[in-house]
Formats: C-alpha cells, sequence, structure tokens
C-alpha cells in the first residue's frame, strides 16, 4: 500500500509510450492454508527505444493476475494506445 503512488506512476509512464513490449509468465502461488501451489500470471510490459535514438529512461511495469485470462491484459491496457509487441 505504500508504494502504491510509486506503482501508479510507473504504470503511467511505461502506458505513455506509443510502443510497448509484453509477456506474461507463470508464477506458482501458494495461497494461505492451501498445501498445492496455484498458478499465477506476472505481465510485464517493457518500455525502452533506446535502440531508436530514445533517450527517454526504459523501464519496465509488473501486474499480478491470478489467470491468464483476457481480461486482465485488457484491463492493464485500457487506455493505451500505440503498437503492442508481445
Amino acid at each position: 500500500r505504500l508504494l502504491s503512488p510509486l506503482e501508479g506512476a510507473l504504470q503511467d509512464y511505461v502506458l505513455t509510450d506509443g510502443k510497448l513490449h509484453a509477456d506474461d509468465t507463470p508464477v506458482p502461488v501458494l495461497l494461505p492454508g492451501n498445501k498445492k501451489t496455484k498458478t499465477g500470471r506476472l505481465w510485464t510490459y517493457v518500455r525502452d527505444d533506446r535502440n531508436a535514438g530514445s533517450e527517454l529512461a526504459p523501464a519496465v511495469w509488473f501486474a499480478y493476475s491470478p489467470d491468464r485470462k483476457g481480461i486482465h491484459p485488457q484491463s492493464h491496457l485500457a487506455g493505451f494506445s500505440g503498437v503492442l509487441q508481445a
């Protein structure tokens, strides 16, 4: 909770670029009281145009979801307009 303002600012910075690289990675999640893990997803959104001559700082924003349903990246990228490379 203390880092929420920083997380929001980082998300805004990453999503204001016109080009994003994105990927999701499975992560094991152990819920309290369970003995087995479930598979969550860690979504990674990268802003980095240094190869195109940009001097803006590259950045990565991570978002977690409990599954791989398309609604999660749709909500993460709401308001983004540009090129998404996955």
